[in-house]
This record gives C-alpha cells, sequence and structure tokens, in this order.
C-alpha cells in the first residue's frame, strides 16, 4: 500500500530507516525531497566512502543491484544505495529481473537501505512486483498536485521554513509558476536568500524576485480581459511587445485558454454554490468571484467564441497559415476577446 511522502520524511527525520524504498510517480519534488534526504543523512561523511553506492537505472541490471544489497556494510551499521532513473532498469520490465527483486524484497538485508528513484513511469499495478513492493517496501506515488491545492502547500512550505506568506502572494505564484512543486520551491528558496530576518511573503515581494512586472504580466491580462478593461489590457500587451524574451506568445495562449476553458465551466454550472465552483474549477475560493465577473461580461456565446480565436491565435503561433509576428498575433487576440 503507498504511503504518504511527508509520513516517510517524518519517519526518517526520526532515524527509522526501512530496507527498500520505492519512489514513483509524476511529481519529481517529493520522489527527490525523500531521496536526497536518505543521501544526505543516513550515513556520516566517513561510512559515505565505503557504504553509499549511487547508481543509474541505464547503467545496472537488477542482479547487480540486489547483489550489492546483499553485501554486509564496512564498519558503519549500515549502507545506503540509490538507484535514480531507476525506470530505465533494462530488466526490472522482464520475468527474471522482477522475480528477482520480488525475491529480494520479501526477505532484504536488514542492514542495506535500498533505494529507487522510478520516475514518470507507473508499474503495472497487477504485477507481482508491484504487489511485493507496496506489501514488503515502502511505496511511495508521488502525484501530480492538483492546481486549487498549490496555494496550500506553498503556505505550509514556507511556514516549514520558518516564514509566513499572504494568502494573494501565495495564490499569485501559484498562478504564476503552476503546479511545478520543484520551481516552486526553487523560486521561494532564491526570494529567502535576499533576507536574513524571517518575514512575510507579501505580493510586492512575489513580483520583484520571480521576476514579473507588478502591473504588466498575464495574471493581471486575465483579470483586465476578465473586466473588460480595454485600456489596462492593451497597456499590458504593448508591454509583453517591448519584452518577448520574458512573455513568450505560446505561454500566455496556454494561460489563456485555461482561463476561458474555466469561464465556460462557470457558464454551464451558473446554479452552484460558489465554494461547489471552486472545486470545479479547481481554484482557490479567492477567485471565484473574477470568474463569476468574466462570465457576466462574456456570455456563453461569446465566450465559445473566444475560445475558438485562442485555438486559431495557438495555430498561427506555430506557423499555420500565418507569417504574423507574435506581438501582431497577440494584439488580434486581444481584440476580438473584448470586441
Amino acid at each position: 500500500m503507498a504511503v504518504k511522502a511527508e509520513d516517510v520524511l517524518k519517519d526518517l527525520k526520526n532515524n527509522q530507516y526501512s530496507p527498500i524504498y520505492f519512489l514513483t510517480g509524476d511529481e519529481n519534488y517529493f520522489i527527490d525531497q525523500i531521496s536526497d534526504y536518505i543521501e544526505n543523512n543516513a550515513l556520516t561523511p566517513a561510512e559515505k566512502g565505503f557504504n553509499q553506492t549511487i547508481a543509474y537505472g541505464k547503467d545496472v541490471p537488477i542482479r547487480a543491484v540486489v547483489e550489492k544489497a546483499k553485501s554486509f556494510p564496512m564498519g558503519s551499521k549500515r549502507q545506503v544505495i540509490i538507484v535514480k532513473e531507476a525506470q530505465d532498469i533494462q530488466d526490472i520490465g522482464r520475468k527474471e529481473g522482477q522475480e528477482m527483486l520480488s525475491n529480494y524484497c520479501k526477505n532484504p538485508m536488514p542492514s542495506t537501505v535500498l533505494v529507487f528513484n522510478y520516475k514518470h513511469k507507473k508499474l503495472d499495478g497487477r504485477s507481482e512486483l508491484a504487489k511485493t513492493l507496496q506489501k514488503h517496501a515502502v511505496f511511495v506515488e508521488s502525484k501530480k498536485m492538483y492546481d486549487d491545492k498549490i496555494p496550500v502547500w506553498i503556505k505550509s512550505h514556507c511556514k516549514e521554513k520558518g516564514h509566513k506568506i499572504t494568502e494573494r502572494a501565495a495564490l499569485m505564484m501559484a498562478e504564476f509558476i503552476g503546479n511545478d512543486i520543484t520551481r516552486i520551491s526553487n523560486e521561494i528558496d532564491k526570494l529567502l536568500l535576499n533576507y536574513e530576518e524571517k518575514i512575510e511573503i507579501n505580493e510586492d515581494l512575489v513580483l520583484k524576485h520571480i521576476g514579473v512586472s507588478k502591473e504588466f504580466n498575464a495574471f493581471e491580462l486575465q483579470t483586465a480581459l476578465a473586466y473588460k478593461d480595454v485600456l489596462k489590457a492593451n497597456q499590458i500587451i504593448n508591454y509583453f511587445a517591448a519584452n518577448p524574451k520574458d512573455n513568450p506568445l505560446i505561454p500566455t495562449i496556454s494561460l489563456l485558454f485555461n482561463y476561458f476553458s474555466k469561464v465556460l465551466i462557470v457558464h454551464q454550472n451558473r446554479n452552484e454554490p460558489k465554494d461547489q465552483l471552486a472545486r470545479m474549477l479547481k481554484v482557490h475560493p479567492y477567485f471565484i468571484q473574477e470568474y463569476l465577473h468574466a462570465a457576466k461580461n462574456h456570455s456563453l456565446g461569446k465566450t465559445t467564441n473566444i475560445i475558438h480565436y485562442i485555438h486559431q491565435a495557438d495555430l498561427q503561433s506555430k506557423g499555420v497559415d500565418s507569417l504574423s509576428s507574435e506581438s501582431q498575433i497577440l494584439k488580434e487576440l486581444i481584440y476580438k476577446i473584448l470586441h
């Protein structure tokens, strides 16, 4: 049975190590967090020379991993073996390799901590190996976090580091970066490097340190379109045109598509309570009022047309039936949305 990454980390911090860890899933952050903690803390620096092995899946077969795992540590109570990119182990999908690893899982070496980082793929849950790992190993399936859960995670992550973050700053960070937990964590770390004291991260700090103009960014463009603020929308796209490297067209189009897809969902569920709408849109309830305004200002028929316009702009941005520049494509798209 899969266990939560935070529970595994809690045990590790209490110096409770298990013989086998199988870390898999689409979200690299939690896989790396557990693996890195074991790599950095399971052994002392003096013990690592003889008792820590870092291998890569494409370079080692299951037999070599198992044989190493069965050996005794030298001058230490444990040895650590970490197999990174374990999805590339050539024989992990073959019957012989799976049987060999399954047999080891049923009777592992108590003095070995064996870690598999199996990223971007999933074992067949029906296979004997998957069932054995879930029964005998610490099995962590790290899933991508839903967009509406990201701000909560950001607040928790900042709290763990001894800092605070305002509600809107967390929402803005999630909106700007998306659900890439690794990148969010890195951006928070870079921001905090500028301050020795404990701080509360606010909107201005987010805008300053993640390189987004306070007034002219995709976040504000969406709001301007929702409220049909023609002047502000044109100011933003003119800023984008003047700073194309910082505001590439394709990510902007993607953001607008996701935004108006959610406006369409609002139209289809206008009678639902606000909290239910937030769950359906997978956004924080803070943003619901803006989506309601967007639906009010852009009828169902217009919203459908807007999504069509965005699709056309996406094709044009990829050179389909268009020789227009990125700024021309964006300006035409925003004009169609507003008028």
